[in-house]
């Protein structure tokens, strides 16, 4: 067919179906092309989490202490047949590959094995204290994110200004101070100076006593400092990233030309500057996965929290090797998964960016 003969009124709906078949095409071969990656992914993946836990599992043994530390402590005079018993009895006294072998074994069929401190098995343990934690860090996630946007989107339009420079000094020393410290802090304040606010714990003592509001509002009330301290750190960063993203998109030639059709600045920043500026927040939300579990660890035990992080870190502090590689396990998986998270729903958020497979 001449590209210079004009169409044929009669053969309008070829054109229009030779473009769509030509889009349904692409589509076509960007998802298989998705598919390809996904996969190289995930085999890559294997290889990475395996070297994670050998090397956890190897510098977890090698540590100082032991889980028999502590019974040895409380009976000076325990003689060498006994410490060889409470050895046996933790399966300590198997050489190292042995017992690697063995765990990668439970591993295979999720089974984590026993706690060493009451002799549970470690999946009930964490089970029973996920629900907290998850509530925490998804609650803060949230917040981080609308307020984020909100801050960033506000010191963006006011650049400069003296409302711009509040808000940074503020958030930064939020995000520069400890997180325990601060904790500390609020709870002295509004806990003990204020009494506004409970200081530790997750329930009041007569908890059972109340009705189902009252029980909302009490476990509310214990909520409120843990969700806020473990909000500030990332309030700054998403705020910030937001904030300088939509500084650099205004600076581009597609906002120059929005702003020459005569849309108005609130216009061109929400409509156009804020979605491309929102990019880099996909991949923090992806990077932000691990921490749903293990970034509570701090707060739980400031706050006295019976979340996961907590257990973690009296499972540490016993050398509780069963629940220390479970919850090392379970910090790796969610760290892989949500950098393969962020990588793929970075791709169907920026149509500019095409995963090749080798060759191509």
């Amino acid at each position: 067919m001449c590209l210079d003969c004009p169409v044929k009124p009669g053969n309008d709906r070829l054109v229009t179906y030779g473009r769509r078949n030509t889009i349904h095409e692409s589509l076509s071969t960007n998802h298989e092309t998705m598919f390809s990656y996904l996969i190289k992914r995930l085999l890559g993946i294997i290889p990475l989490f395996l070297g994670i836990i050998t090397v956890s599992f190897i510098v977890i043994h090698l540590a100082p202490g032991r889980p028999t530390t502590l019974q040895e402590a409380m009976n000076p005079k325990v003689s060498s047949q006994a410490r060889e018993r409470l050895n046996r009895l933790y399966g300590l006294d198997r050489p190292l590959a042995v017992q690697y072998l063995d765990w990668c074994r439970k591993l295979l069929k999720l089974d984590f094995g026993t706690s060493f401190i009451d002799n549970r098995p470690v999946t009930a343990k964490i089970l029973e204290r996920l629900p907290l934690t998850l509530f925490i860090n998804v609650s803060s996630l949230i917040i981080i994110l609308f307020f984020g946007i909100l801050i960033g989107l506000n010191c963006a339009k006011r650049a400069g200004s003296f409302y711009d420079h509040l808000i940074t000094v503020l958030l930064f020393v939020g995000f520069a101070a400890p997180g325990f410290w601060l904790g500390l802090l609020l709870m002295n304040l509004f806990g003990l100076r204020l009494r506004w606010l409970p200081v530790s714990g997750i329930a009041s003592l007569d908890f059972e006593y109340y009705n189902f509001w009252e029980k909302g509002l009490d476990l509310g009330r214990h909520l409120i400092l843990p969700v806020f301290v473990s909000c500030l750190g990332g309030l700054a960063g998403i705020s910030r990233y937001i904030r300088q993203g939509i500084l650099e998109i205004l600076k581009q030639p597609f906002i120059r030309a929005a702003r020459a059709r005569g849309l108005s600045a609130d216009a061109v920043l929400k409509r156009h500057a804020l979605p491309n500026a929102l990019l880099p927040v996909v991949t923090i939300v992806g990077l932000s996965i691990p921490g749903l579990i293990g970034g509570s660890v701090i707060f739980e035990s400031v706050f006295a929290l019976p979340g996961v992080g907590r257990l973690f870190y009296e499972a540490v502090m016993s050398r509780d090797y069963p629940m220390i590689m479970a919850e090392l396990v379970l910090g790796a998986v969610l760290t892989l998964l949500g950098n393969l998270f962020a990588d793929i729903a970075y791709a169907y958020v920026d149509p500019r960016i095409r995963y090749k497979t080798r060759g191509s």
